[in-house]
């Protein structure tokens, strides 16, 4: 995953980024505001930033309500880097549009902590998106009947707009997604296949020749 670096403090910079790189990340690293922004705004964007909240051109806290304007899939997870950590100071961050934060000097195991935190929401927007997208392209698919349909009364064939009969299942085949697999009630089980098979059973025995005594 990639994740940019917003620091203009060259000792913690340098830190972040030996720290991401050594856990398997793909580290971009910008050294102001504005080209933080610039990173984000990018087609290859990377999908978590770590933001300082003093910086020169931009604070993070600017660079967060600019990114929380785009339109984007799945919006960014941003982390603010602050020294300050009075509740006034998380609040106005969380306000921005951060999702988290961390004190200076972090400690490393929140920091991995929060990262993976950070990964795992990011991977649950995405699957939720996947998933909004598949229903989507389902229900566009989908077609809808309305208004009255013609069905004979008696053998239950449906009338098209062409006006030929149809059975109900080749209607609402052709006119709908729904797929059949053919079964017997036990109504008609009753009423018909026993019957069936017990006249059937009938006929054989009596046109079976009975066996000669010996």
């Amino acid at each position: 995953m990639k994740i940019l670096i917003a620091e203009d403090d060259a000792v913690s910079r340098r830190i972040l980024e030996r720290t991401l790189l050594k856990w398997g990340y793909e580290v971009t690293v910008t050294l102001d505001g504005l080209a933080a922004l610039a990173g984000l705004q990018a087609a290859d964007a990377p999908s978590l930033a770590i933001l300082d909240i003093m910086m020169p051109e931009m604070d993070g806290l600017e660079i967060c309500r600019q990114v929380r304007q785009m339109s984007a899939t799945v919006p960014p997870y941003l982390i603010l880097l602050t020294a300050m950590s009075s509740k006034e100071d998380v609040v106005n961050g969380i306000r921005a549009g951060a999702n988290d934060y961390l004190t200076k000097p972090f400690h490393r195991d929140e920091l991995r902590v929060r990262l993976g935190v950070g990964v795992q929401m990011l991977e649950l927007q995405r699957s939720l998106t996947e998933r909004v997208k598949e229903l989507e392209a389902a229900l566009s698919q989908v077609k809808q009947l309305q208004g009255l349909l013609p069905i004979c009364s008696y053998c239950k064939k449906i009338r098209d707009d062409q006006n030929y009969w149809q059975k109900v299942e080749d209607y609402l085949s052709e006119k709908t997604a729904v797929q059949f697999s053919h079964g017997i009630c036990p109504a008609c089980y009753e009423n018909v296949v026993r019957e069936f098979t017990e006249w059937k059973q009938k006929k054989s025995a009596r046109e079976i020749p009975a066996t000669p005594e010996l």
